[in-house]
């Protein structure tokens, strides 16, 4: 009976740690108004490799930043914070999540799509490199423009 108590015990512990690192989603429409409104701080969870290659607009490099992140964080607690990775399938966006609760955030959600789901809805420009897969591939109509500053024989 003891054995059984305590394995009782030890599952109902279990599950309330579990519980803690679960984090509400925020749907795509929810987190496209919240960054309108500039109203959400994001954490790209990918590594600093995949978010040179493309991130959400606005998002911090979460592993370059992850030893300053208090710097980088709203100072009000009560801030909405959106972690996010590669996809569902993907579950780095809990260091992110994890990182800000533990700094004493509140209001910390994750965007399980990722930013596949982002360009998928063809919302802002991500970087070029992926383009390709987001619009090129599918034939949507779009236009590339390439700006850049160029010096030839000291005329720009």
């Amino acid at each position: 009976m003891r054995k059984l108590l305590a394995l009782v015990c030890s599952l109902a512990l279990c599950s309330f740690a579990w519980a803690d690192d679960k984090y509400p989603d925020i749907s795509h429409d929810e987190l496209k108004s919240a960054i309108a409104a500039k109203k959400v701080t994001l954490l790209d969870v990918n590594g600093t490799s995949t978010y040179a290659k493309g991130h959400i607009p606005g998002a911090i490099d979460f592993t370059k930043a992850k030893d300053s992140i208090t710097a980088k964080l709203p100072k009000d607690k009560g801030a909405l914070i959106v972690a996010y990775c590669a996809n569902e399938n993907c579950t780095a966006y809990q260091q992110g999540a994890k990182a800000a609760k533990d700094l004493g955030y509140t209001n910390v959600k994750v965007y399980p799509e990722g930013a596949p789901e982002w360009l998928e809805k063809n919302v802002g420009v991500i970087a070029a490199p992926h383009l390709k897969a987001a619009w090129i591939e599918k034939g949507i109509p779009h236009v590339l423009v390439r700006g850049e500053f160029v010096v030839r024989d000291g005329v720009h």
